[in-house]
């Protein structure tokens, strides 16, 4: 495809490093943005982005996406032809103690980048949006095509909101907008509030870990490699208006507007996925059963043929396969000895 001019968010987060570099390596030019807050270890970020600010074609803007004046400044200098955005309060967690940083970053930040789109003629916007918007569903696998009206956490419920949010502006301003489901992501550079790095920190450690619903869990895990290959075909095909929509698939519209999952399509055992660590790292982690959490759900199973049907991709990284890259990277980059 021609070069594009990209404003990926979220640029010094797991996900959006990732992405960065695959634009860059392809010949875009890309303007990274992030607030650099301190909800994990602001020095991961910074040496994530230390990987980029080396490149010409890359730009980085340290900014809060809350920001109104500053994200229109941003779009009416740059003209970005192309948006990813996956900057975000991140975690369900942390969004039972601040829920009001998931209003700001999640909500009000995600309607600065909307209105960004609307008022800069950007021809497609990719959102990061999240598993956790199933909630309470049991129908197994998680489908696009199904409603999702009974989040569990105030994170799923902003995520669920910026679907709606990103329809109403592809009704109203016909921007074609792409919202992207993504499943457990996990792999080197990831997030130090997620089960895979704390679960390798604390084995490797010889520290208890914490296994919730007494290890009664599926998660559909999703190495990163996946999802950036899903996020790159997807943006490059904007959704199509659908005028003779019936209403009866939720991941399409009359407007142009699409959701897709990315995940695994393989849930694993929670106790399976720790065997993997334990594998990865030599050495027997010690369980410590708990009860569910809140805003927690037991199983979470990703249907993608729409995804498959779409970009004619398939995430496949075999869970033993993308444990062991996290385990040799996290010993690597904390300098573990074991």
């Amino acid at each position: 495809m021609a070069k594009q001019h990209f404003l990926v968010t979220g640029a010094a987060g797991f996900i959006g490093f990732y992405v960065c570099q695959r634009l860059l390596a392809e010949g875009h030019s890309v303007v990274g943005l992030d607030n650099l807050n301190d909800y994990y270890e602001v020095q991961l970020k910074k040496d994530r982005l230390a990987q980029l600010t080396d490149k010409a074609a890359f730009r980085f803007a340290e900014l809060d996406l809350a920001n109104r004046e500053g994200i229109a400044a941003l779009f009416a200098q740059e003209r970005f032809q192309r948006v990813i955005h996956l900057g975000a309060q991140a975690g369900v967690r942390y969004s039972l103690q601040n829920p009001l940083a998931y209003a700001d970053s999640n909500v009000i930040g995600t309607l600065t980048i909307l209105e960004g789109c609307r008022h800069n003629k950007v021809e497609h916007l990719v959102y990061a949006s999240s598993s956790s918007v199933y909630g309470m569903n049991a129908k197994m696998p998680f489908s696009t095509t199904d409603r999702v009206d009974h989040p569990v956490s105030l994170y799923a419920a902003t995520k669920k909101a910026n679907e709606l949010m990103a329809h109403t502006y592809s009704h109203l301003y016909d921007i074609p907008t792409t919202g992207l489901r993504f499943f457990t992501v996990y792999g080197p550079w990831g997030r130090p509030d997620m089960a895979p790095f704390l679960f390798t920190k604390a084995i490797l450690a010889g520290e208890p870990i914490k296994v919730f619903n007494h290890g009664q869990m599926m998660r559909d895990f999703t190495y990163i490699d996946d999802i950036v290959e899903g996020i790159v075909r997807i943006q490059a095909k904007p959704p199509v208006a659908q005028p003779g929509w019936d209403g009866s698939n939720a991941s399409e519209s009359f407007a142009p507007y699409k959701l897709f999952n990315i995940g695994n399509n393989q849930p694993i055992k929670l106790m399976s996925f720790i065997e993997a660590i334990e594998q990865a790292t030599g050495k027997t982690a010690i369980k410590e059963f708990l009860s569910m959490q809140d805003g927690d759900v037991p199983a979470t199973f990703a249907d993608i043929d729409d995804l498959q049907a779409a970009v004619d991709f398939k995430p496949a990284t075999p869970i033993d396969v993308g444990m062991q890259r996290f385990v040799d990277w996290y010993k690597g980059y904390y300098n573990v000895e074991c």
